[in-house]
């Protein structure tokens, strides 16, 4: 045998064997975790706990492979385009077209700017909350109140976006610390009530719904509480640099690592809240629409829980409301700039657009925080089926459509996938039937 063949065989191993862990994907594993860990995961206890523990256990099972293989469809449409950098946008581009390249615009926004606004309710009544029973005074009229907390937080970002950016990324695992040791100092406070909604009847009637409508409203902000998709493009396109052809085999091992992570953490957090509440309290919960730690400080005489539980929820829900102000903003210039260049104008970033942009963001967010509707009826209803036609839809027609995908086609996993997008998309019309 030749030299030259020996060396072409041992390229053709070498290449078929992907590269080692490295120093890079524990960071990536880490930043995919810490992404996914916000102000969302808040709600997911009291949805997720409302009809008792049948729901939970469902959801337990479901979590991981819900979260990994939509997560990992997404990596995997990112890394089809032929470009080394090419983003998610650029690839749906070439993928379906400029109008496809449009439309990615508009779903990016309208995937972020509903929970821009999710998260000015949410600050509004957390510090209600916390002022009421807490502080022990009377707050605000509400219109002030939210007008002053969301001014505030829009103030923060115009301060300079690279330090906000570092604040978040340095709050994250502090958040995280803190939620598994409340998680923790709940233990002693756990109760069996979840158990006796084995009888489908009572838990039917702490919920408000049947055990099969309760299941499809836990799958809206199971999407919202486990998603990081916003960061899954930059992943994809560094990693695709950094590994080439075992790209692809790469980012599923990080993704697995980070999903398994946060499903650990997160899960624990639920059952810890459920378990020491009863479907009753997470119902009154819901009607109080606050987070599920506001609800904690109210209900036990602890102080430690009573001080340290909505201070938690208040740092949490301002981290995610400027993570999220800065994509929404970012989404609606896009949009601006594509509507100008469809009527032959030229426009760019520019202060007078960003000015527009904080205006019109402040005067939105204040209006819906003032309006306080439903934070759970807004996830079911706009969040979640938005970050689904994203996540879950979107990445599954793509391996059924575009021939660099096609084989990843007739995979179980695709089904489950595309079958779960389409309940989160579904609550749309359900909660919009519901209101008449």
């Amino acid at each position: 045998m030749s030299q030259q063949t020996q060396s072409v065989r041992t390229d053709v191993a070498d290449s078929s064997r992907a590269p080692k862990w490295g120093k890079s994907d524990t960071l990536w594993t880490l930043s995919l975790f810490g992404t996914a860990i916000g102000a969302g995961v808040l709600f997911l206890p009291i949805n997720a706990g409302i009809g008792g523990i049948i729901p939970l256990l469902i959801m337990t099972a479901i979590a991981f492979p819900m979260t990994f293989w939509a997560h990992r469809g997404l990596t995997r449409f990112v890394l089809s385009g032929k470009n080394e950098d090419s983003d998610l946008t650029a690839v749906v581009t070439e993928h379906f077209g400029l109008g496809a390249g449009s439309f990615m615009t508009i779903l990016y926004f309208l995937s972020v700017y509903p929970i821009l606004l999710v998260y000015s309710v949410t600050i509004t009544n957390t510090v209600n909350s916390f002022m009421s029973h807490q502080l022990g005074i009377n707050p605000p009229p509400r219109a002030l109140m939210s007008f002053i907390l969301v001014a505030a937080l829009i103030f923060i970002v115009r301060l300079g976006q690279d330090v906000v950016v570092k604040v978040m990324s340095l709050l994250v695992f502090p958040f995280i610390a803190v939620l598994v040791a409340l998680s923790l100092y709940l233990i002693p406070n756990w109760n069996t009530a979840l158990f006796k909604t084995f009888d489908l009847e009572t838990a039917s009637q702490a919920s408000g719904h049947g055990l099969i409508v309760t299941l499809l409203l836990l799958v809206p902000v199971m999407v919202f509480s486990f998603n990081h998709s916003p960061i899954i493009s930059s992943f994809a396109v560094e990693k695709k640099k950094e590994y080439g052809v075992h790209a692809d085999k790469k980012t599923g091992q990080i993704l697995m690592a980070a999903e398994g992570l946060m499903v650990v953490v997160v899960m624990f957090f639920v059952f810890s809240c459920a378990l020491s509440l009863t479907p009753e309290n997470l119902a009154d919960a819901k009607a109080q629409n606050i987070t599920i730690l506001s609800y904690l400080a109210n209900h036990f005489d602890n102080p430690v829980i009573a001080w340290a539980a909505p201070i938690i929820a208040m740092v949490a829900v301002a981290k995610s409301f400027l993570g999220h102000y800065l994509g929404a903003a970012e989404g609606f210039e896009g949009l601006v700039i594509e509507a100008a260049h469809a009527r032959g104008k030229e426009l760019k970033r520019t202060k007078s657009l960003s000015t527009i942009t904080l205006i019109f963001m402040l005067i939105t967010a204040w209006l819906t925080a003032w309006s306080n509707p439903s934070i759970l009826g807004m996830i079911e209803t706009l969040c979640g089926p938005t970050i689904a036609i994203l996540l879950f839809l979107m990445p599954m027609y793509a391996i059924h459509k575009v021939p660099a995908l096609q084989k990843y086609k007739g995979k179980a996993s695709n089904y489950f996938i595309f079958f779960m997008g389409l309940i989160a998309f579904g609550t749309i019309f359900y909660n919009v039937l519901q209101a008449f």
